[in-house]
């Protein structure tokens, strides 16, 4: 991945969204690298619960999809990880047409174990945080 370009990279991320749970979600990855992936969602009708504000799954799927995004690049070849925890604050309410954007940054790289964190802002304000760990799985054998 390292000798690939930014757009190529993006551009198959994409491709791999495609009739995925992040993909069904209409999220819009701008940015990875090692050091920090970054996202975008344009909150629609499906991101809401009932009472017309995003729901708590969208904000999860959003951020832990930008998290796993710059998890990508500190796997060792052939290994892949899975979410073991993740804590989700949201201090301000997303409505349909917010522009949701989220940058994540790993805070712990580890043989076993990546931390990332993840801030979500609309436009200058910051509207949700998350910090998820994440396990590392080594390559088949």
């Amino acid at each position: 991945m390292s000798e690939w370009s930014q757009e190529q990279i993006l551009e198959e991320l994409k491709g791999r969204l495609r009739g995925t749970f992040p993909g069904d979600l209409g999220l819009e990855p701008l940015e990875i690298t090692k050091e920090r992936a970054r996202g975008r969602m344009v909150v629609d009708k499906r991101h809401l619960h009932p009472g017309g504000f995003v729901h708590g799954g969208a904000w999860v799927g959003f951020a832990d999809s930008v998290a796993a995004w710059v998890t990508f690049p500190q796997l060792p070849p052939g290994g892949d990880f899975t979410t073991i925890e993740l804590k989700l604050n949201v201090f301000k309410a997303g409505r349909e047409g917010d522009v949701i954007d989220a940058v994540a940054t790993p805070l712990h790289v580890g043989r076993s174990t990546i931390v990332v964190e993840v801030e979500m802002t609309r436009g200058e304000q910051r509207v949700a945080h998350l910090i998820v760990s994440q396990f590392v799985l080594p390559p088949p054998e």
